[in-house]
């Protein structure tokens, strides 16, 4: 019960934000609410115990790096630069297993960013990956990405077994 409260204040915070925004004055109000970043969701299917894994994800330069919870699917993303324009080229990203040297996962792919509107003239640039053990990283998100995403989503909009 805790989980859906939550995420229905968020959900109010976040449209009475937009409302409140400068989008509603005629003054500039470029990039309220889009941010520039490239992300991947990462279906763990197929793999072992990937808990405690560290990742890496690297593109234009940048990178950001943190542990791997054991889940169906992970969403990881790295922040850009407002200023980074379509152009980014090869995302990376490596997954190397807990105490392991060597990465299980090592994959990139070149990129090109899409343009996403704020609605009030502005934008940023950002796009979002997929990696399978089938497909690799590929910006063509395959239907059992997307399904997987829809559950773990629902999961955490459903009161919790133990509440």
């Amino acid at each position: 019960m805790k989980r859906t409260v939550g995420l229905g204040v968020l959900a109010v915070i976040s449209a009475v934000a937009v409302t409140a925004s400068a989008c509603s004055s005629p003054r500039p109000c470029a990039g309220v609410g889009v941010t520039s970043q490239v992300g991947v969701m990462f279906l763990q299917q197929g793999y072992t115990d990937l808990a405690g894994a560290s990742y890496e994800l690297c593109a234009g330069g940048k990178c950001v790096k943190d542990k791997l919870e054991q889940e169906d699917i992970t969403q990881v993303s790295l922040r850009l630069p407002d200023d980074v324009g379509p152009d980014l080229g090869t995302v990376r990203f490596r997954v190397t297993p807990k105490g392991g040297g060597r990465p299980e996962i090592d994959a990139s792919s070149e990129v090109k960013l899409t343009h996403q509107s704020d609605g009030c003239g502005g934008g940023a640039y950002s796009e979002g990956l997929a990696f399978t053990k089938e497909g690799g990283l590929t910006t063509k998100i395959p239907p059992s990405v997307t399904a997987a995403w829809r559950d773990h989503l629902r999961s955490l909009a459903s009161p919790s077994e133990s509440a």
